[in-house]
């Protein structure tokens, strides 16, 4: 799921960029825009703490993976006020590195510091971790965009604005509701946002967000790249709507047992990555090229995920 925020953030900006700005640099805002929308999630690496002494099976390791993601999980590095300061410590990091400039980044430094060292204060010492995580990611894709492209200041403010901004709204559908406001006491949201009553339908919908997000970002970068996506997509993608039959095996997915349904659909989309067997006087396998392989894996999760979701409703 953490795919759809970065598709999202650079689906938007490298559409909007591509009305005014050539091609190439159009992606190259995008992918800032999706690389900050990726950062509010560093909040999981604290996460594998809990795999430790956990029963090796699939559905054990995710269940401990997201029980211990939930101390810290959408808390200080999803909320809108704390996001706004790491942009700005970015954007001073971003300025001094473009212009030499060894004050701007001991501002930035002594911002971040000075961030970190509020939400220990308030949150605590894990609290004071994952935010020290957030802000050395935003430097480090700050100092990225510096080394490999020649972005300039406004469009790198925008796209780092869209990306972490964008981030906790798109948490909304699922889970508990971002701490959208930390550290004040306000609440911008109370309870999750409802896509269907029936529990099953609420997590197919919100998997569906997700699939749109991924989409709409391969749609914009295959139209600034010129690639046809159709002429991507290979026939076995065809196979994919056999995953009907899981809804007799697969447990109907809700947001507190989605592992089952998710896992295995998601398996079905390495039908893109299966080499070709072509029968002849000698036998030849070939692989499909990158492009392929994504596009139809893309293809076949999205059948298969309409295959589950109609073969629910009917069954």
């Amino acid at each position: 799921m953490f795919v759809g925020h970065a598709a999202l953030a650079f689906a938007v900006v490298a559409g909007l960029a591509a009305r005014e700005w050539p091609r190439r640099d159009a992606l190259a805002v995008g992918a800032v825009a999706a690389a900050f929308a990726t950062l509010p999630d560093v909040d999981v690496l604290y996460a594998p703490v809990g795999l430790v002494g956990a029963r090796l099976d699939a559905l054990a390791l995710a269940s401990a993976f997201w029980s211990t993601s939930t101390l810290v999980h959408r808390g200080v590095t999803h909320s809108l006020v704390v996001s706004a300061v790491v942009g700005v410590v970015a954007v001073a990091w971003f300025l001094g590195a473009r212009r030499g400039s060894g004050r701007l980044r001991v501002v930035a430094a002594g911002l971040g510091v000075g961030l970190v060292a509020a939400v220990g204060v308030d949150a605590g010492a894990l609290g004071a971790l994952v935010t020290a995580f957030f802000v050395v990611g935003a430097v480090g894709v700050s100092a990225a965009v510096v080394r490999v492209t020649s972005l300039g200041t406004r469009p790198f403010v925008a796209a780092a604005a869209v990306g972490l901004l964008s981030h906790p709204f798109g948490d909304v559908f699922t889970g508990e509701p971002p701490a959208f406001l930390y550290p004040f006491d306000a609440v911008l949201l109370a309870e999750r946002v409802t896509l269907a009553t029936d529990p099953t339908l609420h997590l197919l919908a919100a998997f569906a967000v997700e699939l749109l997000a991924v989409w709409l970002a391969v749609v914009v970068w295959a139209d600034l790249r010129d690639v046809r996506l159709h002429a991507s997509v290979l026939p076995r993608v065809a196979v994919a709507a056999g995953y009907a039959v899981a809804v007799a095996f697969v447990p109907p997915p809700t947001l507190d047992l989605s592992y089952p349904f998710v896992f295995s659909v998601i398996a079905v989309g390495g039908v893109g990555a299966i080499p070709r067997v072509r029968l002849g006087d000698e036998r030849r396998m070939t692989v499909p090229d990158r492009r392929a392989a994504f596009v139809t894996a893309l293809s076949a999760i999205t059948v298969a995920w309409a295959a589950y979701t109609v073969a629910y409703l009917v069954l």
